[in-house]
């Protein structure tokens, strides 16, 4: 029975003493810095108000998923951001690439018209047509500025 007593004291005890309002105190330490605790270990201390209140749990949560929101909001747009990004560097990749195949193919046929001494266009019923010299002049002066224009 005293056994039970005891406990149950204790038990109160703990209790009202989780139930009592704190102290809160400032003061200064030997550095001069402010400090705040419930047990100054030096007097004087100035004793402040402290004045508190229960969480609204409510707003506690629209809160949480209202920065859960713009965090999301961010994330998807810094993601279609890098995603844009990469499409531009494939694009950039893709049009340096396309130029170096049509630089290499113009480089091609001006070699070729120029170490060839005849040049023929095929017709319509597959019939070839010989270019003049002053046709071959002209088709070689258009390979070599369509060379020079693709690799520069």
């Amino acid at each position: 029975m005293l056994r039970y007593s005891l406990t149950l004291a204790a038990a109160t005890f703990a209790l009202c003493a989780g139930a009592a309002h704190a102290d809160v105190y400032m003061f200064k330490d030997a550095q001069g810095n402010v400090q705040y605790t419930d047990k100054p270990p030096t007097l004087p201390a100035e004793r402040l108000n402290v004045q508190s209140r229960k969480t609204d749990v409510v707003e506690v949560q629209a809160r949480q998923q209202a920065e859960l929101a713009q965090l999301n909001a961010t994330a998807q747009s810094r993601q279609q951001t890098s995603a844009a990004q990469a499409d531009q560097r494939a694009a950039a990749d893709l049009s340096a690439k396309d130029k170096a195949d049509r630089c290499v193919k113009a480089r091609e046929r001006y070699e070729k018209y120029a170490t060839s001494q005849r040049l023929y266009e095929t017709g319509a019923n597959g019939e070839r047509r010989y270019l003049s010299d002053a046709e071959l002049d002209g088709a070689r002066n258009s390979a070599k500025s369509t060379m020079d224009e693709f690799c520069k």
